[in-house]
C-alpha cells in the first residue's frame, strides 16, 4: 500500500532527480505499472477502491428498499416504524444487526428528499423543563376493535415535559366533556397538576386566535384551568415542534400501543389496559437525558413538585332542550325520557362524557347512561317507566301496550300477566306499580315476589307484605337487674279486701 510521504518522494525523484522508472521501482520494491499510474494522472494523494464487501443486508436491499418505499405512500398513521421492518426482514432470515438497517433506511430517506429538494427546510432548538414545570396535551385519532367492530376513536395524550411520563384515554368524540373528563382521569394516574400546560389552538379551548400569542379561550375551557390551578399555554398556529414531545408521543404511540392492540369487549376495558399498558412502558423507556434512569424513576423524584389534583371538575356542557308530549328530550338523534310533569316544559339538559342530566326548577328531574350513535342510522330511545307513572294513572289502558312498560322487572311482568285476567285488572296493576312512588322499588319488587310465590297476588296482599318489611322491628326484652329480683313472695289474703266492703254512716 503507498502512502503520501512514498508518493511525495517517487515523484521528487523523477520529476525533480530525473530518475528512471526502473530505478526507483528497485528502491521502493514497487511495480513498474504502479509507478506510471501515479505519475501519469498526476495524483498527489493516493485513492483506493473498496472491495465491494457484501454486507448481510445486500440479499435484503431490494425487500427494504420496497417496503420503504410502499410505507413512505402510507398514511402517518399506517406506517410500519423501521423497527417493524427489521423485525419482518429477521422472519424472512435476515441475521444482521438493527443499526444496519436503520442506517440504511436513513440512507435512502436522505436521497428520497435530496431528489425531493426537501433537505434542510428548518433548524430548531432543543427545549428542557424543569421538575413539574409543564405538561403537553393534544389528540390523535386511531382505531380499534370494540364490541367485534372496528371504531375510530379520538385519543386524548398527556406527557410530562420533564419526566416524559405519558397517559392516554379513548374517547368517541373530541368534544368539551371528553376534554374535561380526559384531564381528570390523566392528573388521577400522573400523581399531581403541574405549572403549565401547553396545547395547540384546538376548537375545545380556543375560540379565536388573534394576533401572535393573543388568544380567545372558551369559558368552560378556563373555567377548568382555574379549577385546576394551572395556566394555559397555547403555541403559534402550525407550530407543532412548540410540543414536540406530545407529537412523537402520538407516533410512538402507534407503534408500542395501537399495533398490538387486542379486541376489547367495551370502551371502558379498552381504557383500562391503556392505563395498565401507559404504566408499565414507564418501567421499560429510558429517559433520554437521564440515560440511566428509566422515566418512571424520573416520575418519582418530580412527583413532590407536582400540585396535588382537588375534586374533580365538574365538567358538563349545558343546553336548553323542550320536552315533547311524549315526555322525551332529543340529544344527538336519541330520546330520553323526563318525568311526565316537565311535558310540553323546558329543561335544562347537562352532557357529560358518559351521562346525561336533566335539571328543572334547581333540582335533577332525570338521568340517563349517554348513548352515542356512530352508524348515523334511527336513534335510541330509552325510557324509565317510572317517569310515566302519574299519566298511567289517569290512563290505565296504556299499560297493555306502552312502550316505556316493555322494560319491567320479570316480577311485574309476571303479576301483570295475572292481575290482567281479571276484571279492573288493568287498575289494579297500575295501583300496584304507584307503589314505588311511596316505597322503595327493591323493597316493591321483594314484596311482589313474596306474594307471587305465595300464590296470592293481589295489591292487598303486596301491602300488607310491604307494611310488614317496613313496620318496626318488636323490641327486646328487658333485662332485668339482680337488685330487682323478688325476694318474698307475696300471699293471696281476700280478707284484706273485705275490710273495704264495710258500710259506713255519716257521722
Amino acid at each position: 500500500m503507498i502512502t503520501v510521504e512514498l508518493l511525495s518522494v517517487i515523484r521528487r525523484w523523477h520529476l525533480r532527480d530525473q530518475m528512471s522508472i526502473r530505478e526507483i521501482a528497485k528502491r521502493t520494491g514497487l511495480s513498474r505499472n504502479t509507478i506510471k499510474k501515479y505519475l501519469r494522472n498526476d495524483i498527489v494523494i493516493p485513492q483506493y477502491v473498496g472491495q465491494g464487501r457484501i454486507s448481510k443486508l445486500t440479499p435484503y436491499v431490494d425487500k427494504l428498499q420496497q417496503w420503504l418505499k410502499t410505507e413512505s405512500n402510507r398514511g402517518r398513521k399506517e406506517r410500519r416504524s423501521v423497527k417493524q421492518l427489521y423485525h419482518d426482514l429477521v422472519q424472512l432470515g435476515y441475521l444482521g444487526s438493527y443499526d444496519r438497517v436503520v442506517a440504511y433506511a436513513r440512507r435512502w430517506r436522505l436521497h428520497q428528499q435530496q431528489l425531493a429538494g426537501t433537505v434542510g427546510r428548518g433548524a430548531f432548538i432543543p427545549l428542557t423543563f424543569a421538575s413539574g414545570e409543564a405538561f403537553q396535551f393534544d389528540w390523535s385519532e386511531d382505531w380499534a376493535v370494540i364490541g367485534h367492530e372496528r371504531v375510530k376513536l379520538q385519543i386524548a395524550h398527556f406527557k410530562l415535559a420533564h419526566s416524559r411520563v405519558f397517559y392516554l384515554r379513548a374517547y368517541p368524540l373530541q368534544t368539551h366533556e371528553m376534554l374535561f373528563d380526559a384531564h381528570h382521569h390523566a392528573f388521577q394516574c400522573l400523581g399531581g397538576i403541574p405549572k403549565r400546560g401547553i396545547y395547540d389552538n384546538m376548537r375545545t379551548a380556543v375560540d379565536k386566535v388573534g394576533r401572535g400569542k393573543q388568544r380567545t379561550v372558551n369559558a368552560r375551557f378556563a373555567a377548568m384551568v382555574s379549577h385546576y390551578l394551572f395556566e394555559a399555554e397555547f403555541c403559534n398556529p402550525a407550530s407543532g415542534w412548540e410540543k414536540g414531545q406530545i407529537e412523537k408521543n402520538v407516533q410512538d404511540a402507534r407503534h408500542r400501543l395501537w399495533h398490538q392492540a387486542p379486541p376489547f369487549a367495551s370502551l371502558d376495558a379498552l381504557n383500562d389496559w391503556l392505563t395498565e399498558r401507559c404504566t408499565a412502558l414507564w418501567q421499560q423507556i429510558q429517559h433520554p437525558e437521564f440515560r440511566n434512569q428509566t422515566i418512571a424513576t424520573v416520575w418519582q423524584s418530580e412527583l413532590p413538585t407536582l400540585m396535588p389534583a382537588p375534586r374533580p371538575f365538574d365538567g358538563f356542557v349545558e343546553c336548553i332542550k323542550r320536552v315533547t308530549p311524549t315526555c322525551l328530550v332529543h340529544f344527538e338523534r336519541n330520546r330520553y325520557s323526563v318525568p311526565a310533569s316537565f311535558a310540553n316544559r323546558h329543561v335544562s339538559l347537562r352532557v357529560y362524557a358518559d351521562h346525561l342530566v336533566m335539571v328543572a326548577e334547581m333540582a335533577v328531574i332525570a338521568e340517563h347512561k349517554r348513548i352515542i350513535n356512530r352508524h348515523h342510522r334511527g336513534g335510541v330511545t330509552c325510557y324509565e317507566w317510572q317517569h310515566y307513572l302519574s299519566v298511567l294513572q289517569r290512563k290505565p289502558g296504556a299499560l297493555r301496550n306502552g312502550a316505556p312498560f316493555t322494560t319491567l322487572p320479570e316480577a311485574f311482568k309476571l303479576l301483570q300477566t295475572k292481575l290482567l285476567t281479571r276484571v279492573g285488572g288493568d287498575r289494579e296493576m297500575v295501583e300496584v306499580l304507584s307503589l314505588v312512588l311511596h316505597y322503595d322499588e327493591s323493597l316493591v319488587l321483594a314484596a311482589i315476589e313474596e306474594s307471587l310465590a305465595a300464590g296470592a297476588a293481589s295489591k292487598l296482599n303486596i301491602l300488607n307484605i310491604l307494611r310488614r318489611m317496613i313496620s318496626p322491628a318488636l323490641p327486646p326484652l328487658a333485662d332485668t337487674p339482680h337488685r330487682l329480683a323478688l325476694i318474698e313472695e307475696p300471699i293471696a289474703n281476700a280478707e284484706r279486701y273485705d275490710g273495704l266492703r264495710e258500710v259506713r254512716h255519716a257521722a
